[in-house]
Protein backbone atom coordinates (compact mmCIF):
# COMPACT_ATOMS: atom_id res chain seq x y z
CA UNK A 1 0.00 0.00 0.00
CA UNK A 2 1.36 3.55 -0.59
CA UNK A 3 0.60 6.55 1.43
CA UNK A 4 -2.73 7.63 -0.44
CA UNK A 5 -3.57 4.09 0.24
CA UNK A 6 -2.83 4.33 4.08
CA UNK A 7 -4.39 7.33 4.66
CA UNK A 8 -7.71 6.05 3.03
CA UNK A 9 -7.93 2.65 4.74
CA UNK A 10 -7.95 4.84 8.50
CA UNK A 11 -10.89 7.69 7.19
CA UNK A 12 -13.59 8.30 8.97
CA UNK A 13 -17.06 9.74 6.45
CA UNK A 14 -18.23 10.71 9.99
CA UNK A 15 -15.48 12.63 10.80
CA UNK A 16 -14.99 13.70 7.16
CA UNK A 17 -18.21 15.21 7.66
CA UNK A 18 -17.46 17.44 10.70
CA UNK A 19 -14.46 18.39 9.24
CA UNK A 20 -16.23 19.91 6.70
CA UNK A 21 -17.94 22.29 8.51
CA UNK A 22 -14.91 22.90 10.75
CA UNK A 23 -12.96 23.95 8.35
CA UNK A 24 -15.39 26.03 6.20
CA UNK A 25 -15.20 24.51 3.30
CA UNK A 26 -18.69 26.07 1.85
CA UNK A 27 -19.00 28.23 -1.06
CA UNK A 28 -17.99 31.51 -0.07
CA UNK A 29 -15.99 30.39 2.93
CA UNK A 30 -12.20 30.54 3.52
CA UNK A 31 -12.38 26.75 2.77
CA UNK A 32 -14.00 26.71 0.05
CA UNK A 33 -13.71 23.50 -2.00
CA UNK A 34 -11.34 21.81 0.40
CA UNK A 35 -12.06 17.94 0.43
CA UNK A 36 -11.81 15.73 3.53
CA UNK A 37 -11.74 12.15 4.11
CA UNK A 38 -11.78 12.01 7.74
CA UNK A 39 -8.28 10.96 9.25
CA UNK A 40 -7.31 12.25 12.97
CA UNK A 41 -4.03 14.56 12.85
CA UNK A 42 -2.33 11.50 15.22
CA UNK A 43 -3.34 9.28 12.85
CA UNK A 44 -1.42 11.50 10.04
CA UNK A 45 1.10 11.45 12.31
CA UNK A 46 1.93 7.99 12.10
CA UNK A 47 1.19 7.89 8.83
CA UNK A 48 4.01 9.94 8.00
CA UNK A 49 6.44 9.24 10.61
CA UNK A 50 5.67 5.91 8.14
CA UNK A 51 6.58 7.48 5.11
CA UNK A 52 9.46 9.94 6.44
CA UNK A 53 11.69 9.14 3.82
CA UNK A 54 9.41 10.58 0.82
CA UNK A 55 11.32 11.34 -1.81
CA UNK A 56 10.67 15.03 -2.38
CA UNK A 57 8.96 15.10 -6.13
CA UNK A 58 6.64 12.47 -4.11
CA UNK A 59 6.36 14.96 -1.40
CA UNK A 60 5.33 17.65 -3.83
CA UNK A 61 2.74 15.25 -5.79
CA UNK A 62 0.87 14.72 -2.93
CA UNK A 63 1.18 18.39 -1.50
CA UNK A 64 -0.70 19.24 -4.82
CA UNK A 65 -3.33 16.69 -3.87
CA UNK A 66 -7.37 18.44 -3.48
CA UNK A 67 -7.89 16.16 -0.33
CA UNK A 68 -6.58 18.33 2.90
CA UNK A 69 -5.08 15.05 4.86
CA UNK A 70 -3.10 14.40 1.99
CA UNK A 71 -1.68 17.79 1.68
CA UNK A 72 -1.49 18.20 5.69
CA UNK A 73 0.63 14.93 5.88
CA UNK A 74 2.86 15.87 3.30
CA UNK A 75 3.71 19.12 5.45
CA UNK A 76 4.30 16.84 8.50
CA UNK A 77 6.61 14.71 6.26
CA UNK A 78 8.69 18.30 5.38
CA UNK A 79 8.63 19.33 9.22
CA UNK A 80 10.42 15.72 10.24
CA UNK A 81 12.81 15.86 7.03
CA UNK A 82 13.65 19.34 8.12
CA UNK A 83 14.79 18.23 11.57
CA UNK A 84 16.88 16.15 10.75
CA UNK A 85 18.57 17.53 7.47
CA UNK A 86 21.76 19.07 6.65
CA UNK A 87 22.18 22.68 5.97
CA UNK A 88 21.97 22.24 1.94
CA UNK A 89 18.82 19.68 2.74
CA UNK A 90 17.19 22.36 4.89
CA UNK A 91 17.31 24.94 2.40
CA UNK A 92 16.13 22.58 -0.81
CA UNK A 93 13.13 21.84 1.78
CA UNK A 94 12.71 25.12 2.58
CA UNK A 95 12.98 26.77 -1.16
CA UNK A 96 10.26 24.13 -2.16
CA UNK A 97 8.25 25.04 0.67
CA UNK A 98 7.92 28.56 -0.20
CA UNK A 99 7.84 27.96 -3.69
CA UNK A 100 4.42 25.72 -3.21
CA UNK A 101 2.68 27.98 -1.20
CA UNK A 102 -0.31 27.67 -3.24
CA UNK A 103 -0.79 24.60 -1.72
CA UNK A 104 -0.33 25.21 1.85
CA UNK A 105 -3.84 26.46 1.79
CA UNK A 106 -5.54 26.21 5.19
CA UNK A 107 -4.67 27.67 8.70
CA UNK A 108 -3.47 24.02 10.55
CA UNK A 109 -1.30 23.28 7.42
CA UNK A 110 0.38 26.21 8.25
CA UNK A 111 0.14 26.16 11.70
CA UNK A 112 1.91 22.57 11.60
CA UNK A 113 4.73 23.64 9.34
CA UNK A 114 5.44 27.51 8.87
CA UNK A 115 7.00 27.85 12.31
CA UNK A 116 9.28 24.69 11.86
CA UNK A 117 10.70 25.03 8.85
CA UNK A 118 10.43 28.79 7.13
CA UNK A 119 10.94 30.58 10.78
CA UNK A 120 13.69 28.06 11.39
CA UNK A 121 15.53 28.34 8.53
CA UNK A 122 15.45 31.96 8.23
CA UNK A 123 16.21 31.86 11.78
CA UNK A 124 19.40 29.69 11.58
CA UNK A 125 20.37 31.63 8.09
CA UNK A 126 19.85 34.91 8.37
CA UNK A 127 18.64 36.65 11.23
CA UNK A 128 21.19 36.14 13.71
CA UNK A 129 23.43 38.55 11.41
CA UNK A 130 21.72 40.99 12.50
CA UNK A 131 17.90 41.89 13.62
CA UNK A 132 16.20 42.11 12.14
CA UNK A 133 17.93 40.94 8.49
CA UNK A 134 17.51 42.58 5.34
CA UNK A 135 17.64 38.87 3.94
CA UNK A 136 14.46 37.77 6.34
CA UNK A 137 12.27 40.83 6.15
CA UNK A 138 12.15 40.43 2.70
CA UNK A 139 11.15 37.10 2.54
CA UNK A 140 8.21 38.03 5.68
CA UNK A 141 7.59 41.50 4.07
CA UNK A 142 6.81 39.84 0.70
CA UNK A 143 4.00 37.54 1.75
CA UNK A 144 2.38 39.48 4.42
CA UNK A 145 1.97 42.09 1.77
CA UNK A 146 0.20 39.21 -0.53
CA UNK A 147 -3.22 38.85 -1.77
CA UNK A 148 -3.51 35.57 -0.17
CA UNK A 149 -5.00 35.12 3.32
CA UNK A 150 -2.53 31.78 3.69
CA UNK A 151 0.65 33.29 2.38
CA UNK A 152 -0.05 36.29 4.62
CA UNK A 153 -0.49 33.85 8.11
CA UNK A 154 2.83 31.81 6.56
CA UNK A 155 4.28 35.77 7.57
CA UNK A 156 3.32 36.00 10.70
CA UNK A 157 3.80 32.38 11.80
CA UNK A 158 7.35 32.17 10.54
CA UNK A 159 7.88 34.51 13.39
CA UNK A 160 7.04 32.02 16.13
CA UNK A 161 10.37 30.78 16.56
CA UNK A 162 12.08 34.36 16.38
CA UNK A 163 10.06 34.22 19.44
CA UNK A 164 11.43 31.30 21.09
CA UNK A 165 14.73 32.63 21.13
CA UNK A 166 13.78 36.44 22.54
CA UNK A 167 13.63 37.63 19.13
CA UNK A 168 10.76 39.76 18.87
CA UNK A 169 11.19 42.61 16.21
CA UNK A 170 10.34 40.63 13.37
CA UNK A 171 6.84 39.24 14.79
CA UNK A 172 6.38 43.48 15.55
CA UNK A 173 7.31 44.67 12.68
CA UNK A 174 4.94 41.53 10.17
CA UNK A 175 2.13 42.52 13.36
CA UNK A 176 1.87 46.29 12.64
CA UNK A 177 1.84 45.54 8.67
CA UNK A 178 -0.61 43.12 9.20
CA UNK A 179 -2.77 45.00 11.96
CA UNK A 180 -5.61 46.10 9.95
CA UNK A 181 -6.15 42.88 7.87
CA UNK A 182 -10.15 41.95 7.17
CA UNK A 183 -9.82 38.28 7.68
CA UNK A 184 -10.50 36.98 10.95
CA UNK A 185 -7.68 33.93 10.34
CA UNK A 186 -4.76 37.05 10.13
CA UNK A 187 -6.38 38.65 13.28
CA UNK A 188 -6.12 35.59 15.10
CA UNK A 189 -2.96 34.84 14.16
CA UNK A 190 -1.49 37.86 14.68
CA UNK A 191 -2.81 37.67 18.00
CA UNK A 192 -1.81 34.99 19.32
CA UNK A 193 1.67 35.74 18.21
CA UNK A 194 1.73 38.73 19.87
CA UNK A 195 0.27 36.44 22.78
CA UNK A 196 3.01 34.47 21.98
CA UNK A 197 5.34 37.33 22.78
CA UNK A 198 4.12 37.63 25.94
CA UNK A 199 4.58 34.53 27.02
CA UNK A 200 7.63 34.08 26.14
CA UNK A 201 9.69 37.39 26.54
CA UNK A 202 7.03 38.81 28.68
CA UNK A 203 3.68 40.88 28.67
CA UNK A 204 5.24 43.86 29.06
CA UNK A 205 7.38 43.99 26.43
CA UNK A 206 4.38 42.85 24.47
CA UNK A 207 2.68 45.74 26.12
CA UNK A 208 4.85 48.48 24.15
CA UNK A 209 3.01 46.94 21.58
CA UNK A 210 -0.22 47.02 22.63
CA UNK A 211 -0.55 50.81 24.62
CA UNK A 212 0.59 51.56 20.85
CA UNK A 213 -2.51 50.01 18.69
CA UNK A 214 -4.50 48.40 20.82
CA UNK A 215 -7.13 51.19 20.50
CA UNK A 216 -7.41 50.53 16.26
CA UNK A 217 -6.76 47.14 16.10
CA UNK A 218 -9.38 44.58 15.53
CA UNK A 219 -11.49 43.33 18.65
CA UNK A 220 -10.95 39.66 17.59
CA UNK A 221 -6.74 40.35 17.57
CA UNK A 222 -6.80 42.20 20.49
CA UNK A 223 -8.56 39.26 22.40
CA UNK A 224 -6.68 36.70 21.46
CA UNK A 225 -3.22 38.93 21.73
CA UNK A 226 -4.16 39.62 25.60
CA UNK A 227 -5.97 36.14 26.44
CA UNK A 228 -3.29 35.17 29.34
CA UNK A 229 -3.42 38.48 31.15
CA UNK A 230 -4.56 39.17 34.44
CA UNK A 231 -8.58 39.46 34.47
CA UNK A 232 -8.83 43.08 35.31
CA UNK A 233 -5.98 43.96 32.88
CA UNK A 234 -8.29 42.41 30.36
CA UNK A 235 -10.87 44.38 31.20
CA UNK A 236 -9.00 47.43 30.41
CA UNK A 237 -7.89 47.05 27.16
CA UNK A 238 -11.54 45.63 26.53
CA UNK A 239 -13.14 48.79 27.66
CA UNK A 240 -10.23 50.80 25.89
CA UNK A 241 -8.34 52.84 29.12
CA UNK A 242 -5.22 50.53 29.66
Amino acid sequence: MGIRQDLKAIASPERAKTNQHYFKTGPGEYGEGDIFIGVTVPNQRKVAKKYYNLPLPEVENLLQSKIHEERLTAVIILVEQFKKANTQTQKEIYNFYLANTRYINNWDIIDSSAPYIVSVYLWENTAQKSSPSKETMSVLTKLAKSSSIWERRIAIMSTFYFIKMGDINETFIIAEMLLHDQHDLIQKAVGWMLREVGNSVGIEIEETFLKKHYQTMPRTMLRYAIEKFPAERRKAYLQGHA
